[in-house]
């Protein structure tokens, strides 16, 4: 019965700021501040063009604290290291579980470390690719083949990849392509235009199916 109570109320805060996106901080060491230009240039793009009404100052949260219950959806990236503790661990559960979405970007150098850290938050769970007929790739902009490559890391496929729980999709990961570096200015990458327009569509249908589902 308290669980049942518990994730109604963190259900009841997650909806309250509907439009909202903070920035997932974490320790280990990794630099979870990375691409400093790219949600606000996500935010922007989305409020023009799927009439989203996100602050254009996203707000940073820590993947232990309570305030991560205030958002709909957090967005983490980063090269290098990443730990969550056991109560942060179960602190991001929660928060997934009850509503919540995240988004992680494959900085270079991220992966090795956050797909161990995500087995403590759902030990049972596996990244799973997320088929290209799925939702998240059908919103306003269409994504037939999947997600778009964007930046080059090792020479490997682009790939979207998903944990479900109960059959909801509650973290999204895309690997080998790092949306968020193809949503900076872009002067940083010198990615051309057309290239960056596909990452902020992509981009903004994550936030679309994040605020709808």
């Amino acid at each position: 019965m308290k669980k049942n109570i518990f994730l109604i109320f963190t259900f009841i805060c997650i909806t309250v700021n509907a439009q909202d996106v903070a920035i997932l901080k974490y320790n280990g060491g990794g630099d979870w501040y990375s691409n400093p230009t790219a949600i606000p240039n996500l935010v922007a793009f989305a409020n023009t063009n799927i009439k989203t009404n996100i602050s254009k100052n996203p707000q940073t949260v820590a993947v232990g604290n309570e305030d991560l219950f205030s958002f709909p959806m957090v967005f983490m990236t980063g090269h290098g290291n990443v730990f969550f503790s056991s109560e942060e661990a179960q602190n991001l559960r929660n928060y997934l579980i009850s509503g919540g979405f995240l988004h992680i970007s494959d900085n270079y150098g991220l992966d090795k470390f956050i797909r161990k850290e995500i087995k403590k938050v759902f030990p049972k769970l596996d990244f799973k690719e997320v088929p290209s007929n799925h939702a998240i790739y059908n919103q306003t902009f269409k994504f037939p083949n999947g997600i778009p490559k964007i930046h080059e890391h090792d020479k490997k496929t682009a790939q979207g990849f998903g944990i479900f729980y109960e059959g909801r999709l509650v973290v999204f990961y895309d690997y080998e392509t790092d949306l968020s570096d193809g949503w900076e200015d872009e002067i940083i990458h010198n990615n051309p235009k057309s290239v960056r327009e596909k990452a902020l569509k992509m981009g903004s249908n994550i936030i679309e199916y994040a605020f709808k589902n």
